[in-house]
């Protein structure tokens, strides 16, 4: 999940993908012998990142509170990672792996052509944009019509940059609140008993369902989305100081502030409160599915998603927003969102795809975990210092360990570290 701002390349700029010192047999023979590669990952600054949590992990000074919204670590072109080599090179990782396919499984190569996923950490400060990621075939034609149509790749209003599905699996660092798939019918029709302007919409939801409630708010013309929503902002500006995180009611008014301008509403306040608002504690993640509507509100994650820029938005943002488009592929039937909690000192997260799973590591002091045989992956270092494959490890630091090449992760330091590994698991 993101909304894209300004980035730039933190500690390795990027070097091409002419690799000449790779090329020499007995270079080649030592670097795919190698258990891991240290990485430099990538920093973005979106506005409505947090300015504290992403310094502070990776260790870069922030004087002047500039937002760190996202740390990549992939092959994204927009956010590459590099690769630091033993002869003092740092190649693309694309790159690298491009000129050594034996470090991936030969079996991702054929379906994916590449590492299938972007790694990242999100320090969620100020809400974002309510969106859905499309399924594969409906990515793949959108973007064969938008192509076709003409439409450039960067354009404000293409829906598809690729061909690609988006699902995202997200683990909280920290407590963290977001919205996450429909309310049941009932619970809804609760929301619209609340204020007397919104009486006009119960027939809807009687007649037509949570669809057809949904469809009509947002294709309604702005003068009548802010009839609707003015009672709301002014009963919830009589009141705001005593609401709480745990009510839609406090992101409804944190909506109203960052969004509303000139007495103008933004129609994701009614999302607020009807998607279901979803708390996690540190260790506790969810998936986020084709199809299901969901917006990040606070706190500071670890996310894993497939390579993918498709968005299509729902509101809580300036962006362009393609309601048609949207309605086609939004999931309107209830969820009833399904937290992944931690299973002791190693958890591996239920993910239902084929792209990508994975797992946190909470070490001891001096505790060691072996990998066997195991996929290609990236481990990053969340809390304390760890030998991982030969390389020393601080907070914040990351690396890549190719397939089938046996690691250990050794708690060093004489403190416990956490460490996460996200891995390529293949059909």
């Amino acid at each position: 999940m993101r909304d894209n701002d300004t980035a730039f390349l933190y500690k390795s700029p990027p070097i091409g993908a002419n690799l000449p010192n790779l090329q020499p047999q007995n270079t080649d023979f030592m670097l795919e012998h190698l258990s891991a590669y240290r990485l430099s990952g990538y920093v973005q600054h979106y506005a409505w990142g947090g300015s504290a949590y992403l310094p502070q992990l990776l260790g870069i000074p922030n004087p002047d509170g500039q937002p760190f919204a996202e740390y990549w670590m992939g092959v994204h072109p927009k956010g590459p990672a590099t690769v630091a080599l033993p002869d003092g090179t740092t190649p693309l990782l694309a790159d690298f792996l491009a000129a050594h396919p034996g470090l991936l499984e030969q079996s991702i190569w054929d379906t994916y052509g590449g590492l299938p996923f972007l790694f990242k950490v999100l320090d969620v400060e100020a809400m974002l944009s309510i969106q859905l990621h499309p399924q594969r075939d409906a990515a793949q034609a959108g973007f064969d019509r938008e192509t076709a149509a003409g439409i450039p790749l960067d354009a404000d209003h293409r829906n598809y940059k690729d061909a690609n599905h988006k699902p995202e699996v997200m683990v909280a660092l920290t407590d963290f609140w977001l919205l996450h798939g429909f309310q049941s019918l009932e619970a809804i029709r609760r929301t619209l008993l609340q204020y007397p302007a919104w009486a006009s919409l119960l027939p809807l939801l009687d007649n037509e369902g949570v669809r057809g409630l949904y469809a009509h708010v947002m294709l309604l013309p702005p003068a009548e989305v802010d009839a609707l929503l003015q009672p709301v902002h002014d009963d919830l500006a009589a009141r705001h100081a005593a609401l709480t995180p745990d009510t839609a009611d406090y992101w409804a008014w944190q909506a109203f502030a960052q969004y509303s301008r000139d007495g103008h509403h933004d129609r994701g306040v009614f999302s607020v409160y009807w998607f279901n608002l979803v708390f996690l504690r540190p260790g506790q993640g969810i998936f986020q599915g084709a199809g299901i509507p969901h917006a990040y509100l606070r706190g500071v994650n670890v996310e894993l998603m497939a390579n993918s820029d498709n968005v299509l938005r729902g509101g809580l943002t300036p962006k362009h927003i393609d309601v048609p488009e949207l309605l086609a592929n939004i999931v309107t039937t209830p969820v009833v969102p399904a937290v992944l909690s931690p299973d002791g000192a190693t958890t591996d997260y239920p993910v239902p795809v084929p792209d990508f799973g994975i797992t946190r590591h909470v070490l001891g002091a001096s505790d060691t975990r072996h990998f066997t045989n195991p996929p290609s992956q990236l481990a990053l270092v969340i809390a304390g210092q760890v030998l991982l494959g030969g390389q020393l490890l601080a907070q914040g630091e990351c690396a890549f360990c190719p397939a089938g090449t046996d690691f250990s992760i050794v708690a060093t330091g004489g403190a416990g570290a956490e460490v996460f590994l996200a891995y390529c698991k293949g059909e």
